[in-house]
């Protein structure tokens, strides 16, 4: 997992962005793992509960159960999916004071008899996001390997 920081302009006083970026090689082949991104039921077995659709314009929700003052609900939109190739989509939630607005990009490209996958989770501020960043950082990579187990059953 890489984290990375950028500034958002050339103004001193901006606050920093960063992103997090998980990639991996999965041992099955685009298709696969294309279904696993998009398919509700499937997401909500390595991710979280939904009633995601792969339609740009979508709105959707993730939900979880709550911690502190966040209400456990993720609420997103679909921005652009290429089948196969590139899933991108809005994350925003958390508690008023660090609220999250995000954007989750999924970028499949096929790799021998597997696939290379790469996620990036993009808009974390700081210091309104850093808890978030944080937790959420090695919270990916988790999440990831639980979607290569999830791959390895269907």
């Amino acid at each position: 997992m890489t984290n990375l920081a950028r500034k958002p302009g050339q103004g001193g006083n901006e606050p920093a962005v960063r992103d997090i970026v998980v990639e991996d090689v999965l041992p099955q082949p685009p298709d696969k793992v294309w279904k696993a991104l998009t398919t509700a039921e499937l997401i909500g077995r390595w991710l979280m509960p939904n009633d995601f659709e792969p339609v740009v314009g979508k709105r959707f929700t993730f939900t979880t159960r709550p911690i502190g003052a966040w209400d456990g609900v993720v609420q997103c939109e679909v921005l652009e999916v290429v089948p196969l190739s590139r899933l991108v989509y809005s994350w925003k939630g958390g508690a008023d004071d660090s609220r999250l607005d995000s954007v989750v990009t999924w970028t499949l490209r096929a790799e021998g008899k597997g696939t290379r996958l790469r996620m990036v989770h993009a808009g974390f501020r700081s210091p309104q996001n850093d808890f978030a960043y944080g937790a959420m950082g090695s919270g990916w990579r988790k999440i990831v390997g639980k979607l290569g187990e999830e791959l390895a059953t269907l």
